[in-house]
């Protein structure tokens, strides 16, 4: 069912997904489809959404700390490093989600983010594949789920060796980091994005 903003009682218009729950809110209010910077901002948002996929957000949400610890904050030369016995240890670890796919895609993601380092990085890679500007959606039914450049995006990425990284996926991610700015019309947020 389509939605349109929902005004708070703090008299602000949001999201609907971020109207409800504290950690949704602040999620949505201080960082959702605001742009971030730096190598680790960018591979933990692209990890946290592959972790994501089947799940709620809220429950990453909740466990973000324990994946900033688990996956040394991000430190890609960290996680590049991460053998089988970290596996294990990350598969063990109820504080993220014990999903042997995800783990080891994330591990693999963290090899193909130094890699990328001689082609630019991993930020000037994402945001290479941001599209134009659109209208701003007026309720959740006008939000896609995937895009053009979220599919050219997820194909690149496979290419240059990321694993778990569909356009569903990618679109949620440049979402996330700003690529994209799908706050909806009437969201005091709207126009965040860089």
């Amino acid at each position: 069912m389509a939605s349109a903003a929902v005004v708070g009682d703090d008299g602000l218009g949001r999201c609907p997904w971020g109207a409800g729950d504290p950690i949704n809110l602040a999620y949505h209010d201080t960082e959702w489809g605001m742009r971030v910077s730096g190598e680790a901002a960018h591979l933990e948002r692209l990890t946290l959404e592959a972790f994501q996929s089947g799940l709620s957000w809220l429950t990453i949400l909740n466990k973000r700390e324990n994946f900033r610890a688990a996956f040394a904050d991000f430190d890609a030369d960290a996680v590049a490093a991460f053998g089988p016995d970290d596996v294990e240890r990350l598969m063990a670890d109820p504080g993220i989600v014990r999903n042997r796919r995800k783990v080891e895609a994330a591990v693999t993601n963290a090899r193909a983010t130094v890699a990328l380092r001689e082609h630019g990085g991993l930020e000037a890679f994402l945001w290479s594949f941001r599209p134009e500007p659109g209208p701003a959606p007026l309720t959740t039914a006008d939000v896609p789920t995937s895009s053009p450049e979220s599919i050219a995006l997820s194909k690149a990425l496979k290419k240059a060796g990321f694993a778990h990284v569909g356009p569903t996926t990618m679109y949620a991610l440049m979402e996330a980091v700003g690529l994209v700015d799908d706050h909806l019309e009437g969201c005091h947020r709207r126009g965040c994005a860089v």
